[in-house]
């Protein structure tokens, strides 16, 4: 993965983040891999709650902006707080992208995606990886 502008609030060593994080968590996470369409445990959940980062803990994105976008990974249309997530240019695999961050942790999240016309109020699609997040509940 690129270094990406700023040091993270959280640094792990390669070997801590390959301990605390499952193979395919850390494949996301922290080497941009991604989950296969429609298998993710957030792409149909309705539950309200908010969803934080699988590395760290931040708070990432409520399910308030959470919408159906038909892409086989959980949407969001906004992020919690602008400052939660870095955007980067990304592009890999011969397209022109932007990668989404967590900012705490520099952890791979997914992309985002403006002008597809989705009736959302920012028209964008934050399309986010379930395993790089964790949906903690409201009570």
């Amino acid at each position: 993965m690129d270094p990406v502008a700023g040091t993270p609030k959280v640094s792990k060593t390669d070997q801590e983040w390959r301990e605390q994080l499952s193979p395919n968590e850390y494949a996301v996470l922290r080497q941009a891999a991604t989950e296969p369409a429609w298998q993710g445990e957030y792409v149909d959940t309705k539950t309200t709650g908010v969803y934080e980062c699988r590395g760290c803990g931040a708070e990432l994105f409520r399910s308030q902006t959470k919408f159906e976008s038909h892409c086989g990974w959980p949407s969001f249309y906004d992020p919690a707080d602008s400052e939660a997530v870095i955007l980067r240019e990304d592009n890999s695999l011969g397209m022109r992208r932007t990668e989404v961050l967590c900012a705490t942790c520099h952890g791979h999240l997914g992309h985002v995606f403006e002008g597809e016309g989705y009736a959302t109020p920012t028209d964008q699609r934050y399309c986010i990886n379930s395993i790089a997040v964790r949906l903690v509940p409201s009570e």
